[in-house]
Order: structure tokens, then C-alpha cells, then sequence
């Protein structure tokens, strides 16, 4: 009777354990929070003058996102398409045919059978097909904030958006740099000028977990799996 009990716990603690693995939620790798501005005390003190370039603000400019802390707003249309198509065929076949070889002028025979002629044939056929699409479109809008300047005026840019939903969380998190003569006079900017730019689109929950495949299915389909 312990003997079963202890078989039925193990099993129970088992189905725990690879239920817990196959629905392990996935988190953002890094954490885009908001820059802070430059505190506009420090910035007087270290230039010894009442000028400050942080808090000052252009009466013939529009009010774009040029400083540490400022805030932008990106405009995503990312659209790309990808399709690749490889097939590869193979043919070779091989004969060999001795014939009736000779010993010493005569047929080699051992009581009238022939001993030493032999034929081989071989035909060997490979044919290979692989076909390969993907397609990703992202559109909506996200803001971010200034994080560094760089000596040519370019701005290094990082945001995230985190939406609750009643069956999980969705996150956006989007870094990279701006050119200042690319943001509009609304304080917007394409995503697609962005450079360098890192885009993450995922989501936690029911629905996410039901989208991606257990340890045990990764497993048989990863190149570990030698059949």
C-alpha cells in the first residue's frame, strides 16, 4: 500500500513539475523604464551661469525631443516579407560487368561453374525540397524618452508599453537612434528611421503559453533529436 502511495505522489509531482516547465512565462530581457531629466540645479552649477541649456526653450523652434529626458514618439510601420526556395536533385548509377575472366588461357571454372566473373550494379537518387516564408507587420504608435546624446546631435532613444489584459500582459519595447532632422513638427518619427533599432513585441499569460510549444515537443524537434 506505501508502495503505491509513494508511486501515485511521484507521478502527481511529476505532472506539477513538467506542467510548471511547459507554461514558464516569458519576461522583457531588459527594463526600457523612463530617463530622467538633467536636474536643472546641477546643470547651473557646473557652467557657473544662469543660462541653462536644459530648461531653456526655443521661441522660433517646434517643441521636439532633443534633450536627456525629453519625450518622442515613434510611429511604427514595420511591414517585412521574406521567402526562399532550395531543391536539390541527385542521380548516379554505376555498373560493372568482369565478364568471363581467364586462368592461364582457359575460363576459370570450378566443375563447369564460373568462379570469378561477378557483376555489380548500382543506382543511387537524392532529392531534396525546402521552401521557407515569413511575413511580420507591427503598426500603432509608441513613446519613448531620450536617454544619451550623441557629439553630432543624433539621440539615443528606449520606451516600452505594457497592456493587462484578462488573460495575460502584451509589452512593446523599442531602443535605437534618431537622427533630429528626421522627427516631424508634430515630435514624431518613423520606425523605420530609426537606426540600430531593437524591437520587441510578446506577451505573458494563458494565451502566450498556449502559443508555444512544451520542453518535451522542443525537444523532439530540435537537432539534439538525432531521428
Amino acid at each position: 500500500m506505501k508502495h503505491h502511495l509513494l508511486l501515485k505522489s511521484g507521478l502527481l509531482v511529476s505532472s506539477l513539475f513538467l506542467t510548471a516547465c511547459g507554461s514558464i512565462q516569458e519576461k522583457p530581457a531588459e527594463n526600457y523604464t523612463a530617463t530622467n531629466p538633467v536636474s536643472t540645479m546641477t546643470a547651473v552649477s557646473a557652467s557657473g551661469s544662469i543660462y541653462n541649456t536644459q530648461s531653456a526653450l526655443s521661441l522660433f523652434e517646434d517643441h521636439k525631443a532633443g534633450r536627456i529626458g525629453d519625450i518622442l514618439t515613434i510611429v511604427l510601420q514595420e511591414d517585412t516579407k521574406a521567402k526562399k526556395n532550395a531543391e536539390t536533385s541527385l542521380n548516379k548509377s554505376t555498373s560493372i560487368d568482369t565478364g568471363m575472366p581467364k586462368l592461364f588461357g582457359r575460363p576459370a571454372t570450378i566443375n563447369g561453374t564460373e568462379v570469378l566473373s561477378f557483376n555489380v550494379e548500382s543506382d543511387t537518387e537524392f532529392e531534396g525540397k525546402g521552401d521557407s516564408q515569413q511575413s511580420n507587420q507591427l503598426s500603432g504608435t509608441i513613446s519613448v524618452t531620450v536617454y544619451g546624446v550623441f557629439p553630432n546631435g543624433n539621440l539615443q532613444v528606449r520606451g516600452q508599453k505594457f497592456v493587462k489584459l484578462n488573460q495575460g500582459e502584451e509589452y512593446i519595447q523599442i531602443s535605437g537612434i534618431v537622427r533630429p532632422s528626421d522627427i516631424g513638427a508634430n515630435n514624431q518619427v518613423l520606425s523605420t528611421q530609426v537606426a540600430d533599432a531593437r524591437i520587441t513585441y510578446s506577451g505573458t499569460g494563458a494565451v502566450a503559453d498556449s502559443n508555444s510549444a512544451g520542453w518535451l515537443t522542443r525537444f523532439f524537434v530540435s537537432a539534439i533529436w538525432p531521428f
